[in-house]
């Protein structure tokens, strides 16, 4: 079947959250957050060599769409549950709808780092996975050295596969090692 055709919410809530994918005005609320929280995200995401503006983070929140549309990227915004206060960004990204398997990707808000919100989604983004889009395999992959998210990721039920030595380079251009986890079905 042509992912395209499959039917499943673009929205869903857990206790604390509401995941959504993006939406059109989505790009300066997520600009804001990234600013506030670059400290945080830095090292660990090549992408924050260069801030982006306001302007391309709308662009990115309108092709996220698209690509959410086309089933070719599932990206999710978690925002604390009945308010527009963004929390997280997370997804499914690198879809194989033949088997079919997802990489979960995520970030944290600083002021919500460590109470658990980044782990509840990725549980609930799990069971998305499963449920709806009948996933076999989730993939997660983060920086040897960042112990917050392999403790995620071990949280959320994935198992540590292995440890990629020296397979690419940072934001400040040293080579790093990757963690690979993952759960299946």
């Amino acid at each position: 079947m042509n992912p395209v055709l499959l039917d499943f919410p673009d929205s869903f809530d857990t206790d604390r959250l509401t995941l959504r994918c993006p939406r059109l005005g989505d790009g300066a609320r997520v600009n804001a957050v990234i600013l506030e929280s670059q400290a945080e995200l830095r090292p660990w995401f090549v992408w924050m060599k260069t801030l982006a503006t306001v302007e391309e983070h709308e662009v990115l929140m309108r092709e996220a769409q698209g690509k959410w549309i086309k089933r070719e990227q599932l990206w999710l915004l978690a925002f604390l549950k009945g308010t527009d206060e963004l929390v997280a960004s997370t997804g499914l990204h690198n879809c194989n709808w033949e088997v079919p398997s997802f990489e979960v990707g995520y970030w944290c808000r600083t002021k919500y780092v460590g109470q658990g919100y980044v782990t509840e989604a990725t549980k609930a983004i799990t069971h998305f996975a499963f449920e709806h889009l009948h996933a076999r395999r989730l993939q997660l992959f983060c920086d040897d050295r960042n112990t917050r998210s392999a403790v995620t990721a071990e949280r959320s039920g994935f198992q540590l596969e292995g440890v990629l030595r020296n397979d690419s380079l940072d934001v400040d251009g040293n080579v790093r090692d990757t963690r690979v986890y993952s759960i299946v079905k």
